[in-house]
């Protein structure tokens, strides 16, 4: 595993990019430092086209237990909309690959909204989600309210926010949030299976797959389907649909090559 930082470990394996938080010592508590050098190795792996999905994960005892509340507990308004720390998470929306969390332990405030910003979510029977912004005094920032209410619903939503409650690993995978609960001493391994498989599929398909699947809490059904429909024919462009479709009729196994 390749140190980019102190901060965050990132490792490649296959077409699979990896990157684990790494402040032990606060619980990975997501501050500044650590979450520009989060978004640079992403970016980074985006940009890589021998990188076709990619991994974040904490330890076994905690993916990130929130914000750093340092960086911010004395902070006034104008301090915070000159600095807009908040818009760094914009960054990570834009990424066009796949992104899977592997969550063992806590995965709270800034910690769970990072998780909601991946696309699929492994998690440990250990894990929790919540949002406990209430308890000190502000709310979710970083799409934690959006996020959270369209994966699990208005009323229980509206519970865990207001209330600053944390749903179990089992809770949250039957509420809508995780997509699989997994032993603890498997969360990783299954994360990374996962990711091992999609990477079989042709890259550029899996980010116009994501990008429609995420339209999708944003436009009309009829819109969406629009929008579907068009990135389905460009697809058509490309040479890993004649090389899919070929291989299909030919009984064989597609070999992909991103273009």
């Amino acid at each position: 595993m390749a140190a980019m930082s102190e901060l965050i470990l990132t490792q490649t394996e296959d077409h699979v990019g990896v990157c684990t938080l790494n402040r032990p010592e606060v619980l990975n508590a997501l501050s500044v430092e650590l979450m520009d050098q989060l978004i640079a190795a992403l970016e980074a792996f985006d940009n890589d086209p021998n990188v076709y999905v990619m991994v974040i994960t904490g330890s076994e005892k905690v993916f990130a237990a929130g914000a750093d509340i340092a960086d911010m507990a004395e902070a006034s308004v104008v301090e915070m909309m000159e600095h807009n720390y908040l818009a760094r998470w914009l960054r990570i929306k834009a990424i066009r690959k796949p992104i899977i969390a592997a969550v063992s332990g806590y995965a709270l405030g800034g910690g769970c909204e990072l998780a909601m910003h991946c696309d699929i979510i492994i998690a440990s029977e250990s894990a929790k989600f919540g949002q406990p912004e209430i308890n000190i005094g502000v709310m979710p920032g970083a799409g934690g309210t959006q996020r959270l209410t369209r994966a699990i619903g208005k009323f229980k939503a509206m519970e865990v926010i207001l209330n600053g409650r944390f749903l179990s690993a089992q809770e949250a995978f039957e509420a809508g949030l995780v997509t699989r609960v997994v032993a603890k001493e498997q969360f990783l391994a299954e994360a990374m299976r996962l990711a091992h498989q999609i990477a079989q599929r042709p890259p550029i398909a899996l980010k116009l797959a994501k990008e429609a699947v995420l339209k999708a809490d944003e436009m009309s059904l009829s819109e969406g389907l629009e929008y579907e429909r068009k990135l389905f024919y460009s697809l058509f462009a490309t040479e890993d649909q004649k090389e899919g479709m070929r291989a299909f009729l030919e009984k064989r196994k597609a070999a992909y090559k991103g273009k």
